[in-house]
Formats: structure tokens, sequence, C-alpha cells
């Protein structure tokens, strides 16, 4: 049919965004819904699950299935993650969601299930090391600190699950997902790691496993008359944000990585062999047969966004010229943009952000230019890990909402000294679930990829000896500061116990 088309979802950290695209790739429509984190405590970030995920999927349903002229042919949606949202029998959240590794309220938890099983044990049979951004830590929080709601947990979701559970009644996880929830997931099997699934997480059953482009249901009659999709629409698996938007752009091959620069930043690598490291998350990939190597780091996007709020929100456009009229190493300024602890390379919840060499000379220009110098010195050193590890990158692909800011695209090639491929689609992860329902139904080929290549960006030698300089700098910032920020991390637990703002 000429109006066959499919719609994408994805559940972001700070919206909601869907596309409607037709099988041969073409948007057909979009939409974006804006949403807010909920930060109750330091290190706990977390979303209403009923307000945020649910409702905002009804909104841009509300907009995008009436243009569909009943052409619909299928629906998968994707989420952040890995995260949890516990709910009763009837489907209804008994707490807010804890997201991904940015929330970093389970360190006990992190420590007590190494004890109990060993880090080496861990990271072999489920693929990663424990961290901030492992499933398994924050249900074993959960059933600790909140027992009363975990008896009355009839199952446990992630973003992406509690839509298609919403859906169609059916209770699954993609094996993606699944392989973030260490220790609860034996990656050489592909099956729940039961025995230490049943020690950590006990009672609600463990869902489900099937891959993200597999159809899991159909949009049951009541779903229907809520959302306004057709009843019987084929509802596919989906899986977590950062692996559709990889899947988005083409990133299937080994070699193949995407940075995306979104509130964090966030590399997915397809890799061809076992590449298990303590610095990465070795997962399963999208697709059955590959595997990947990703890492996080905790701010990006985030982080030029709360610069901007604190000088007062002037345009962008303005401020980004500012910037780029400032010369490479923003006047000898040099920012550790660890506003939110760190992931990806360091694995510290209580590294804080620092801002070293400010002056009254400095200015808002030099303050963004050297945010983003920052976090592209983080990025070089999560792509040497990667290295490191084996896993060298071929082809780099950037993605995100931050590819808007050419600016900061060509000071990540110059201090990286790689070149990026920018996608002409950038629209992310919801293009992904566009390509996995296209896929799911049927309406093209497994091996179908809309993606095309706008522009590269190659590195220039231009700032090379300032960025070396910098980057030597930055790599010792860290180990200099770490001691006191751990205190001041101390401080403000302590502050907002007390009642008082913290930090």
């Amino acid at each position: 049919m000429n109006d066959e088309s499919v719609l994408g979802i994805d559940i972001g950290t700070s919206a909601t965004k869907a596309v409607l695209a037709a099988p041969d790739g073409r948007v057909l429509a979009q939409v974006e819904r804006q949403h807010t984190l909920s930060l109750p405590r330091p290190g706990w970030v977390e979303h209403d699950a009923e307000q945020v995920w649910w409702q905002d999927v009804l909104a841009v349903l509300a907009e995008l299935v009436p243009l569909a002229h009943g052409g619909l042919r299928g629906i998968c949606v994707s989420g952040i993650g890995p995260c949890v949202v516990p709910c009763d029998t009837k489907l209804r959240p008994l707490r807010p969601a804890i997201l991904y590794g940015i929330d970093t309220r389970a360190g006990a938890e992190v420590e007590e299930l190494n004890g109990r099983y060993g880090a080496d044990s861990i990271l072999a049979r489920g693929g990663s090391r424990l961290s901030s951004q492992s499933l398994g830590p924050k249900l074993l929080w959960l059933r600790k600190n909140e027992p009363e709601l975990w008896r009355a947990t009839a199952a446990w979701y992630m973003a992406s699950s509690f839509v298609v559970a919403r859906l169609s009644g059916e209770h699954v996880l993609d094996h993606h997902s699944a392989s973030q929830c260490s220790p609860l997931y034996d990656l050489d099997s592909g099956k729940w790691a039961e025995d230490w699934a049943g020690e950590v997480a006990p009672g609600p059953p463990l869902p489900r496993l099937v891959w993200p482009a597999e159809p899991v249901g159909l949009v049951s009659p009541s779903a229907a008359v809520e959302t306004g999709l057709p009843a019987g629409l084929p509802v596919m698996a989906g899986t977590i944000d950062a692996w559709a938007e990889a899947f988005s752009v083409g990133v299937r091959a080994p070699g193949d990585l995407m940075l995306m620069y979104g509130s964090t930043m966030f590399f997915v690598g397809v890799v061809g062999t076992d590449t298990r490291s303590h610095l990465h998350w070795f997962t399963e990939g999208v697709e059955p047969g590959r595997r990947t190597l990703a890492a996080g780091m905790a701010t990006s996007g985030s982080l030029t966004d709360w610069l901007r709020t604190l000088l007062g929100k002037p345009p962008w456009p303005e401020l980004l010229a500012a910037a780029e009229a400032v010369p490479a190493g923003s006047h000898g300024l040099l920012v550790l943009p660890y506003l939110a602890g760190e992931r990806s390379p360091i694995y510290d919840p209580d590294a804080r952000g620092v801002i070293a060499g400010l002056t009254l000379s400095h200015g808002a220009a030099e303050l963004l230019r050297a945010s983003y110098e920052g976090i592209a010195f983080g990025i070089r050193q999560v792509l040497t890990s990667f290295d490191v590890a084996g896993a060298s990158p071929t082809r780099l692909v950037a993605v995100g909402g931050g590819t808007r800011a050419r600016l900061w695209l060509q000071i990540v090639s110059d201090i990286t000294v790689r070149a990026q491929d920018v996608p002409e689609q950038t629209l992310g992860a919801s293009y992904g679930d566009a390509l996995l329902a296209a896929i799911g139904s049927g309406i093209v080929t497994a091996d179908t990829d809309w993606t095309v290549t706008a522009e590269t960006i190659e590195p220039s030698a231009l700032d090379a000896t300032t960025y070396e300089e910098l980057f030597s700098l930055y790599c010792d910032l860290y180990p200099a500061t770490r001691s006191t920020a751990h205190h001041l991390a101390q401080l403000q637990r302590r502050s907002a116990t007390a009642g008082q703002p913290a930090a």
C-alpha cells in the first residue's frame, strides 16, 4: 500500500520524541514533548512513569496517529535505560522510576553484590562490571529500602517495556536491555541468570526475553481506545534509546561507533570479538549475533544547558557565535564536566565539576567553549579506552541534539584527532524505532538501512599543540582534586539530610 507507515517513539531524559515514517525512510511527521527530571535528593534522578512516560506517549500519538490515514503497520518504543519502575497488578507505578547511571543511590548495593559474587565473576558472566549504570543494584536498593513497596510489586519495567505492557499487556524485555541488568543476565547463554536473579530480586517474575525488532503482541482493544491506535496493530519489543539511535544511523558492523551528543554523552560500538572490559559495558546488540561495547559520560548537553540557565538563558546562536570567536584553550580555562559525578572512564559518582584557571577576565563565551573542550577531553579518554580494550573504532558517527552545534563537533574532532560522520537524519532513537517497527512488521527486509551521510567533520591540526598541553593538564586535574570533591560530596549529602539546600 502506498500509505503504509510505521511509528517510532523514544522516551528520553528530557523529552519524548516520535516520528511517523514511510517504508523507504522518509519522515512523514515528527513531534516532541518536553519533560523534566525529578531530583529529590543528591544522587537520586527520577521520572514519574505515569505522567512523563505514559502521558507523553498519549500526547505524541494524539498528534501522529491521525496523520497515518489508516496506513499504520507497526509501532516500536525505546526509552532511557537501564531504569526501573515497580508496578502493581494493574500496571500502576508504585513509585517514581529510578533512572539509569545518572542515579547513583545504589552505591552500597554495588559493593554488596561485588562482595557476594565477586567483581570478576560478575564481569565474566554478565559482560559488564557493576556500576551506577547496572539495574541489579537498583532492584536490590528497592528491596532493602522500600520493603513494603517491593512486596506489592507485581512486575518491574524499563521505559520501553512499560509502554509495551500498556499497549499490549505483554511483560517482555529485549535481550539488549536485559544484558544491562547485571548481575541478572548471563551473556554467554543469552538467558536470565535465574540463580543470581532469584537472590537479588526475588518475588516479581522476570520478563520474557525477546529481540528489539520482534513483534511481541498487538495493541489491545482498551489501549486502542486510550491511544487512538488501531486495535491489533503489531507492537515491537523496542530497546534502550542509545542502541535504537545507533541502529538509526547504521552503526551495525564491527568497527562502527556512535557518539551520541545528548543530555549525557554516550558511546555504542559494534564489536566482532569478546571485548569484556572493566571500563565498559559489553552487551547484546540490537540484532541477534551482534555484540556491543558501550560507555557513557554523566554530563554533556546537561552541562551546557546548566551553564546557559546560569547565564540567564541568552539566545543560543549569540552564545555559540561568541564561543566560536574564543581561541582554542579558552584563554587558559579548563573544565572537569563532572557535575553529576562521572561514569566512563573513572566511574566515580562522587566526582564533582571543576573550573580551573578562572579569572575576572573570563566571560560567558570562554565558559561555554571550555565546557565543550572539557567534554571533548573526556570523550578522548573514553575513545582511548576503546583502543586499549581491543575495540578501536574505524568509523565514528555523530548523532543527537548536540550535533546542531557545529563548534562542538569540530572541537571533538580536533581534540580526539578523529573524523566524524554526520548523518542526514539525526532524529535520534525514534527514527531507529521506526526502522525496527518496519523490520518487525515485515514491510522492509532485516538488512534495510535508512542512513545517508550528510557530511564528515575532519580534525584540524591548527590547535593540536594547545590541545595536547591541555589534555595532559585535564588528565592530572581529576586525581589532584578527587579527595576534595569526595569531601564536598559528603557535605552535600549531609546538607540534604538536614533539610538544607544541597550544593
